[in-house]
C-alpha cells in the first residue's frame, strides 16, 4: 500500500528472502497461483478473483496464505490516485509464478513416465502432501451444500461410505470443489473417537460413522489407540476411552465431527 509520500510499504519493510519451497509445498493445485497470475495480467485483485471464479474475500485469503508461506510480499497494492488504484506483482511474486510453472512441468513429466491411472501414479501424485494428520482417505466429492459462509461437502470413499466435511465457502472456492472431484479426506487420529457400539445421530447434525474391525490396539492411560480395518480395505486410526476393553478382531465404530475433516486435492 502506498502512502502520501509516494512510498510503498515494501520500501520500508525489512528485507527477507523468498521461501519458494514453503510457498509451493504442498503443490499449488488450488487457485492461489491462478489468482497471483491474474493480478500479474490485470493489475487488479478484484479482476483476478473474477477470472479465477472466486470471491474478492477468497482472493485475499489466497494472497494472505501465499504471503505467509513465501515469507515476503508477493503483491504491492496501490490505493487511490489518478488511476483509481490497483495491484502489481513484486519481484518475489513473479519468481513464485515462474517457479510454480517449472514445478508443474517437472511433475507432469514425471507422472507421464508412469502408467496412466496406475496405483503407482496415484500414490506418486499424493506423496508431495506432507502432513501430521495420520488419517488420509481418498474419495470423490458427491455434492456440496452451502449455508451462509459454510459449505458441507459430502465425499464418497471407495466402498461407498459417505463422509461430510464442513469448510468455509472461501476454502471451497479456492479448491474449486465440485461433484466428481477427487480429494483426500484428512483428519488427526486424536479427532477420531472409537467405540464398540454403533453411534446414533446427535442433535440432528450429520455424523460421520465408519464401521470396521479393530486391527491393532495400543493401551495407554490417556486412551486406547485403535487402528481400524474399514470395510473397503482402508485403514483409520482413532482413540477409545481408557480401559475400553476393546479386543482385536472386534467390530468397532469410528466417529469424527465434520469440522475436523480437512479436504485436500489430489
Amino acid at each position: 500500500m502506498r502512502g502520501h509520500a509516494g512510498l510503498s510499504m515494501l520500501d520500508v519493510m525489512p528485507k527477507k528472502s523468498l521461501q519458494l519451497a514453503a510457498a509451493l509445498s504442498p503443490p499449488a493445485v488450488d487457485k492461489r497461483i491462478d489468482i497471483l497470475r491474474g493480478i500479474g495480467r490485470s493489475g487488479s485483485i478484484s479482476q483476478a478473483a473474477r477470472d479465477a471464479g472466486v470471491s474478492y474475500k477468497a482472493a485475499w485469503q489466497a494472497l494472505d496464505t501465499l504471503t505467509n508461506l513465501a515469507g515476503v510480499p508477493l503483491v504491492d497494492r496501490a490505493v487511490g490516485g489518478a488511476g483509481g488504484g490497483g495491484a502489481g506483482l513484486t519481484d518475489a511474486g513473479r519468481q513464485l509464478i515462474a517457479a510454480a510453472a517449472a514445478v508443474e512441468a517437472a511433475r507432469a513429466q514425471a507422472l507421464a513416465r508412469l502408467a496412466p491411472g496406475s496405483a503407482v501414479a496415484s500414490v506418486a501424485s499424493q506423496l508431495a502432501l506432507r502432513t501430521s494428520m495420520r488419517n488420509q482417505l481418498p474419495g470423490q466429492v458427491q455434492h456440496l451444500r452451502t449455508v451462509g459462509r459454510v459449505v458441507s461437502v459430502t465425499v464418497a470413499l471407495a466402498d461407498g461410505t459417505l463422509l461430510v466435511s464442513r469448510i468455509t465457502r472461501e476454502s471451497g472456492e479456492l479448491l474449486g470443489l465440485a461433484a466428481g472431484r477427487a480429494v483426500l479426506v484428512l483428519c488427526k487420529a486424536t479427532a477420531v473417537g472409537v467405540s464398540g457400539s454403533a453411534p446414533g445421530a446427535s442433535g440432528g447434525a450429520p455424523i460421520n460413522a465408519l464401521a470396521g474391525t479393530a486391527a491393532r490396539i495400543a493401551r495407554a492411560a490417556g486412551g486406547d489407540e485403535v487402528a481400524l480395518q474399514l470395510a473397503g480395505g482402508l485403514q483409520l486410526v482413532g482413540f477409545a476411552p481408557p480401559g475400553s476393553k476393546l479386543r482385536l478382531g472386534q467390530a468397532v465404530w469410528a466417529t469424527v465431527e465434520p469440522s475436523a475433516l480437512v479436504l485436500a486435492l489430489t
